[in-house]
């Protein structure tokens, strides 16, 4: 462990680097165009807006349950602070904007209140986030994960096909409707993935933005596990999401405990034993989730491949 340590501590940086997005100048060539704008939703000023409570605070903003005083409707508005990094700002909102998937929380317009800040304007999801729904329910079945599995994993094919990689899957960032409709949302840290995945790889170390707890093996330590598999990161957060909501606690360590610094967190992903299960688990969903939360990227399975998994295919039963 001491060697480890010492191995670790000469690869990674500390602090992790900043996310670099220059690279996403571009981004619209890769997406199909939104099938709706501000002007078809019927929401065209910004003063229109009537902000009802705080739905949720974040490192860069806040988002607000807000009423259209015209039509009624109800959005959630997310208010990115004026002294966040310009690049960060125009990042999320062009990737919002240019979305389109019944799978992923959708954009009906992007305001500038005032100098520098941004207001993305978004569908209102009534349930709240997963995080919330645990936070006040406790514990999914397996049932429940398995249609929530094939939800996200629709997503995340869709993001997938169109080159952008999410970065920071938790369950704090998947809205939930009151009919257990499920879509993928904050997209601050994602990354547009150009051309050939070599290319993607060779910055695959400008891509430690995001929750540390949900981050793949080969995010925390491209050295020792490569960095060819840019798409794998979303699949193993994945698996650490649903396992943490089915068990009632954050997987890699014993319930009511935390780790006491970032290294420990490293150490206990990349190099500890692989999280248990309940022993009333399942056979499907025990597989399943080992195929999330293979080390080796290469190995871990695809979001085409945990589609067609037996786990997934209940999910879908559930939801027809």
């Amino acid at each position: 462990m001491v060697l480890i340590r010492h191995r670790l501590q000469q690869h990674l940086k500390l602090p992790l680097p900043e996310l670099e997005i220059s690279e996403c100048s571009t981004l619209c060539t890769f997406l199909p165009k939104p099938m709706s704008d501000t002007t078809i939703q019927g929401v065209g000023d910004f003063m229109d807006l009537e902000k009802l409570c705080v739905l949720g605070r974040g490192n860069y903003g806040i988002v607000y349950k807000v009423r259209h005083g015209q039509t009624l409707a109800i959005y959630a508005l997310k208010i990115i602070k004026q002294d966040t990094n310009e690049a960060y700002v125009s990042h999320e909102a062009e990737i919002l904007n240019c979305i389109d998937s019944p799978f992923v929380v959708k954009c009906h317009g992007v305001f500038e209140p005032r100098a520098g800040e941004k207001a993305i304007l978004m569908e209102y999801m009534d349930a709240g986030t997963l995080d919330g729904i645990f936070r006040a329910n406790g514990p999914f079945s397996e049932a429940s994960l398995a249609h929530i599995s094939y939800q996200v994993l629709n997503g995340l094919k869709y993001l997938h096909e169109h080159n952008i990689v999410h970065l920071d899957i938790k369950p704090s960032n998947l809205l939930v409707s009151k009919d257990m409709k499920v879509k993928i949302a904050d997209f601050g840290v994602s990354k547009i993935v150009h051309g050939i995945v070599s290319r993607a790889a060779t910055n695959y170390h400008n891509m430690c933005e995001g929750t540390r707890a949900y981050m793949s093996p080969e995010r925390l330590d491209s050295h020792t596990f490569g960095s060819g598999c840019v798409y794998a990161g979303d699949v193993w957060s994945l698996g650490v999401t649903l396992l943490e909501l089915h068990v009632g606690h954050f997987p890699f360590f014993p319930a009511g405990k935390k780790p006491t610094n970032w290294m420990e967190l490293v150490l206990v992903i990349c190099f500890g034993e692989s999280p248990s299960f309940p022993k009333e688990a399942s056979e499907e969903f025990r597989s399943f989730i080992k195929c999330c939360l293979e080390k080796e990227p290469s190995k871990r399975w695809t979001v085409s491949q945990l589609l067609s998994h037996p786990y997934v295919c209940l999910g879908e039963k559930l939801g027809k």
